[in-house]
C-alpha cells in the first residue's frame, strides 16, 4: 500500500506538471472583458493537484497517513472490481459526450455512480444527477462564456430553451 501511495503520488504529480507546463500555451491569467484565458483552469487546477501530491508524498515519507502504515496491496480482488466499474464509467462519458452532449453524458455517469455504484436511493441518484448539469450548464456557458459539446442536433431544442433563460 505504501509503495502504491507513492507510485500515484509521482504519476499524479508528473501528470500535473505537464499539464501546467502544456496549459501555458494558452493564457493562464484573466482576459479583461473576456474572462479566464484558456489554458487558466487546466494550469491552476493542475498546480492544485500537485500541491496535494506533494502533501501525499510528505505524509507518506513521515508514515502519517493509513496507506504509508500498511503493508496491505494496493488493489484486492474487491479493488480491482470497483476500478473496472469506475473506468467503465468514465470510458462510458467519454464516447457518450459526442451523442447527447458534455451534460448529457454528466447526467447518466453521475446516475450510474451514485444509483448503481453508491447505491444512493433512486430520489437523491436523480435529483444530483438533473441538478448538477443543470448548475453547470449555467456557470460554463452563461457566467463564463465556454461552450462545452452539445452532441447530436437532437439536443438543440434543451439547449435554445436552456440558451434562452441565459440571455
Amino acid at each position: 500500500m505504501r509503495r502504491g501511495e507513492f507510485v500515484t503520488a509521482g504519476l499524479l504529480a508528473v501528470l500535473s506538471i505537464y499539464m501546467m507546463w502544456k496549459s501555458t500555451e494558452l493564457d493562464i491569467g484573466y482576459i479583461s472583458g473576456e474572462g479566464p484565458g484558456g489554458g487558466a483552469w487546466p494550469f491552476w487546477l493542475s498546480a492544485i493537484i500537485l500541491i496535494c501530491t506533494i502533501i501525499i508524498a510528505i505524509n507518506g515519507v513521515r508514515r502519517t497517513s493509513p496507506p504509508s502504515q500498511s503493508d496491505e496491496p494496493v488493489l484486492d480482488a474487491e479493488g480491482r472490481k470497483a476500478l473496472v466499474q469506475v473506468f467503465g464509467g468514465i470510458f462510458v462519458f467519454v464516447a457518450l459526450i459526442d451523442i447527447i452532449s458534455m451534460y448529457g453524458a454528466m447526467m447518466v455517469f453521475l446516475f450510474y455512480y451514485l444509483w448503481f455504484l453508491g447505491r444512493h436511493s433512486l430520489r437523491l441518484s436523480l435529483i444530483i444527477s438533473i441538478l448538477t448539469p443543470i448548475t453547470f450548464f449555467f456557470f460554463f456557458e452563461g457566467l463564463m462564456r465556454i461552450t462545452m459539446p452539445k452532441g447530436l442536433s437532437f439536443t438543440d431544442p434543451l439547449y435554445n430553451w436552456l440558451y434562452s433563460i441565459i440571455y
